[in-house]
This record gives C-alpha cells, sequence and structure tokens, in this order.
C-alpha cells in the first residue's frame, strides 16, 4: 500500500478514535468509577471487538470488490456522508461530550472484558466505518483486498489501543478539566466536527489513483 494512503488512513483512524462515542464513555466511565486497572481490562474486551470487526469487513469486503468492482465510489460517497453525520451530532444542540460519563458498579475481570467486547462489537460506529470508511482506502487493482483489510485493520486497532489507553490513564485529570471549563468542552466539539468535515471533504473529492 502507498505510504500517502496509509498515513491518511492513520489520520482518518485516529480522528475516529478521538470522537465521542460507545468505547469512550464506557472505558472513560470504568476507569472513573473502578479505577485505570478496571479500565485497561475493559479495553482488553474493546480491542477484541476490534479484531472481530475487522476480520469480518477483510473477509465481506473482499467478497463484496470481487462481484461488484464500481463499489469504491458509492462506498466512498457514503463514507463521506457519515464523517458529516458525525461531524454534525458532535456540534447539534444538546449534544453530550466525551466525558459525561455513567456511574458503574465494580465488576469483575471476566465481566470487563466481555462488556467492552459487547460494547465494541456492537458499535454501529465501529462497524460503519469498516463498511464506509474503511473501504475507501482499498485499492482491488494493487494487492489482495484482503491482505490490505488486514493491514488498515492492524493500523486502526494499534491506533485505538494507543488513544485508549491514554484516555484510561488521564480519564480522572480531563474529567476534571473540562468539568471545570465548560468552554473547553465546546471547543473540543468545533475541533472535532471541523476535522471530520475536513476529511470528508478530502475523501468525497479524492479520486482514486
Amino acid at each position: 500500500m502507498e505510504l500517502s494512503n496509509l498515513s491518511l488512513f492513520a489520520l482518518a483512524a485516529l480522528i475516529m478514535v478521538l470522537t465521542p462515542g460507545p468505547n469512550m464513555v464506557y472505558l472513560i466511565s470504568r476507569s472513573l468509577c473502578q479505577g485505570p486497572k478496571a479500565g485497561l481490562v475493559s479495553l482488553v474486551g474493546v480491542v477484541m471487538g476490534f479484531v472481530l470487526h475487522m476480520l469480518m469487513a477483510a473477509f465481506g469486503i473482499s467478497a463484496f470488490f470481487l462481484a461488484v468492482p464500481i463499489a469504491y465510489d458509492a462506498l466512498r460517497f457514503a463514507g463521506a456522508g457519515y464523517l458529516l453525520w458525525l461531524a454534525w451530532q458532535a456540534i447539534r444542540p444538546g449534544s453530550k461530550g466525551a466525558f459525561e460519563v455513567k456511574d458503574l458498579k465494580a465488576d469483575s475481570s471476566f465481566r470487563l472484558v466481555w462488556m467492552g467486547f459487547l460494547t465494541n462489537a456492537l458499535n454501529p460506529k465501529i462497524a460503519i466505518f469498516y463498511i464506509s470508511i474503511f473501504t475507501q482506502f482499498l485499492d482491488p487493482e494493487n494487492a489482495s483486498v484482503f491482505a490490505q483489510s488486514i493491514t488498515l485493520g492492524i493500523v486502526q486497532i494499534s491506533i485505538s489501543a494507543a488513544v485508549n489507553a491514554t484516555i484510561v490513564f488521564s480519564a480522572a485529570l480531563v474529567y476534571s478539566f473540562f468539568n471545570r471549563k465548560p468552554t473547553w468542552t465546546k471547543i473540543q466539539k468545533w475541533v472535532m466536527a471541523s476535522s471530520l468535515s475536513g476529511l470528508a471533504l478530502k475523501l468525497a473529492v479524492e479520486e482514486r489513483k
């Protein structure tokens, strides 16, 4: 895969993991209620969920591209539209911030992993990412779609795991900061919305090489 294409995908994966969603809310809530160790154990389950999404996408997308070669453009525009929808969700009236968390009771390690896995496996944000945005970085004429899918999946999982681990360890500090300075919550939402919109525009207008 071309380095420029892989770099753009890494940026997309980074923006997606920084966008508030079920995984982030669950890991922050768990870390605040039960400590960083519980947050990391929960992250193991979340990563397992990513692996499930990756494998399903790798097998499904490979078959799809072989059956419908013109699907690339359709998925490209669908992915751009989804990014714009996420941008709107970040700034729409009444939208919640990443650190508006839930109170959770203490759970065993097994349950922490299981709940982390379910939270991610049933996460529509990740499912749509792998179906629509993920496919825009694949080139059926360049190499095996399956091999490219696995490569992109490993990049996405590595970035998500690293960012989420950082969030787990800094959850208490960042939670306190955003609650004391609500203006920064609004800034975070607009920065995220702008990043998502810019990425959507780039992906929509950029033709496949």
